[in-house]
């Protein structure tokens, strides 16, 4: 459920700085806001280097945003989203063909799933019991906690996403390109308010139509599961873990995220199709609670992208490469205190890199970088 949490011995695989030469573009998607908390904020990318995101004004609304390779921005709403605070749209992962899926909020907050077509239509859908319960506050663009949320989506336009009952819970659904939807519920996920089902947003469907997902179980403790494009559920913790952060897979079935012990930080896994788990830590990583690595995408070559929180509470990007070389950096802009820095979070299979970044202010800005 990595990009909604931002928030045995470890096996620390061989890291090294790359000497490969970088080159960073910065972007503002016109019409974001300035202040603390506002801006860009990139998702996703295409193979081909058309990024999307999330922009949130001055009011604090959101909108969906696309971002071309020569640097040409087209923002979009769909149709019913709201316009005040906390409302608007906000798109979650791209396809090859262009097809976007997500969610937006409508006026009376509550939730709902879209898929934009490349043409440009977009089309809303609510799983089957959907609703916002009592009490439970809508909170985008982390986890809002009501109503249906489109996750990801494949080559074949498969929507991945979860969606939130009128009790509180989460379950898991995958929409067909027709339109035709499923819901799911892993084995062991919990059924009270807070618990269930949670996918992951961004890189949580592959070509196949397998889905990367989270379980809260009866106890609140989170794991990451497998569910195979028939509805097999494959249930995994990495050695040790109390937390386990699913965050992506890919279409050769590897996946990758980050866990937590008792106590201490976050630390990266990436896991082979065939099960085999591999630990890793960045350089510089923090080592008390909340600081930590945290890997957030993986392409198809098994290169992992992602974040890490150091002592001061600072964030950096890295770039893992499948021999575990490990490569550091920071947008020139971003800022230096805790709550603040570079967090990546999506590769193609070029490596071309995007994500944003938090500055002094605490204002939000996209960023592509060219490896």
């Amino acid at each position: 459920m990595t990009k909604q949490v931002l928030p045995a011995l470890l096996c620390t695989v061989g890291m090294a700085l790359s000497a490969r030469a970088q080159r960073i573009v910065t972007f503002d998607v016109p019409g974001a806001g300035t202040g603390a908390g506002q801006g860009t904020f990139s998702e996703g990318m295409t193979p081909d280097g058309i990024i999307v995101g999330q922009l949130l004004d001055g009011n604090g609304a959101y909108h969906g945003f696309l971002r071309y390779p020569d640097g040409g921005i087209l923002t979009f709403d769909a149709p019913d989203a709201g316009t005040g605070a906390g409302e608007g749209t906000l798109p979650w992962n791209i396809n090859p063909a262009g097809a976007i899926t997500g969610y937006y909020t409508d006026a009376t907050g509550s939730s709902h799933g879209f898929v934009r077509s490349p043409a440009g239509v977009v089309t809303s859908f609510d799983a089957p019991g959907a609703g916002k319960p009592a009490g439970v506050p809508c909170t985008p663009p982390i986890i809002c906690s009501n109503g249906t949320q489109g996750a990801a989506i494949n080559p074949a336009g498969t929507i991945s996403g979860q969606y939130v009952d009128t009790t509180g819970v989460f379950h898991g659904f995958v929409r067909s390109h027709d339109g035709d939807l499923t819901t799911f519920d892993a084995p062991g996920a919990g059924t009270s308010a807070g618990q269930g089902t949670v996918v992951v947003f961004g890189d949580g469907i592959n070509s196949s139509g397998a889905i990367i997902a989270g379980y809260f179980d009866g106890s609140g403790v989170l794991h990451a599961t497998v569910r195979s494009p028939k509805g097999a559920f494959t249930s995994f913790d990495p050695a040790g873990s109390q937390f386990t952060d699913p965050a992506g897979i890919n279409n050769a079935g590897q996946t990758q995220g980050f866990y937590a012990k008792a106590t201490g930080p976050y630390h990266g896994f990436v896991r082979s199709s065939s099960g085999q788990i591999t630990s890793f830590d960045v350089s510089g990583a923090g080592t008390q609670a909340g600081q930590g690595t945290e890997p957030l995408n993986l392409n198809l070559r098994g290169d992992v992208v992602g974040t890490y929180v150091d002592q001061n509470g600072l964030y950096h990007g890295f770039l893992r490469y499948a021999d575990g070389t490990i490569t550091k950096f920071d947008v020139s802009g971003a800022g230096s205190q805790s709550g603040q820095g570079t967090i990546p979070d999506s590769n193609n299979p070029s490596n071309l890199i995007t994500g944003f970044y938090i500055d002094a202010n605490g204002a939000y800005h996209g960023f592509l970088l060219t490896p």
